[in-house]
């Protein structure tokens, strides 16, 4: 992460994969949570472009981390510059008699973004 940037939002959702036990939906599950509950006109209305000044870093947690399509969840994410990073945690829940798993995720969904020259540090170009 760049020494400019701060993080400026961080979200925190759930997901799950019922009966198939898919860690992709689960985690895709996890980050539409995760970021409907944030809205982003304020870069707008600072002058700043959410797709070019924000870099966004998620963290998926489930217990099959390689199960886990990291290019499906990242491309869930509407702007700024996306990383993912899938870490075993998370839950499953086996259901033996009916022979199925259910998979829950974690997602942790950070933004940051330069504010030095909201700080008076440099002048927005």
């Amino acid at each position: 992460m760049s020494a400019n940037r701060s993080r400026i939002i961080l979200e925190m959702g759930s997901g799950v994969s019922l009966r198939g036990g898919d860690y992709t939906k689960a985690a895709c599950r996890a980050v539409d949570d995760a970021i409907h509950h944030s809205s982003l006109s304020l870069f707008r209305e600072l002058g700043m472009d959410p797709d070019s000044d924000l870099v966004v870093e998620v963290t998926i947690g489930v217990q099959e981390p390689a199960a886990v399509d990291a290019e499906a969840v990242k491309a869930i994410l509407p702007h700024g510059g996306v990383t993912v990073s899938v870490v075993k945690g998370g839950l499953n829940v086996p259901y033996p008699e009916r022979g199925y798993t259910t998979v829950i995720a974690s997602a942790a969904v950070a933004a940051f973004a330069d504010l030095s020259c909201f700080r008076g540090e440099g002048a927005r170009s």
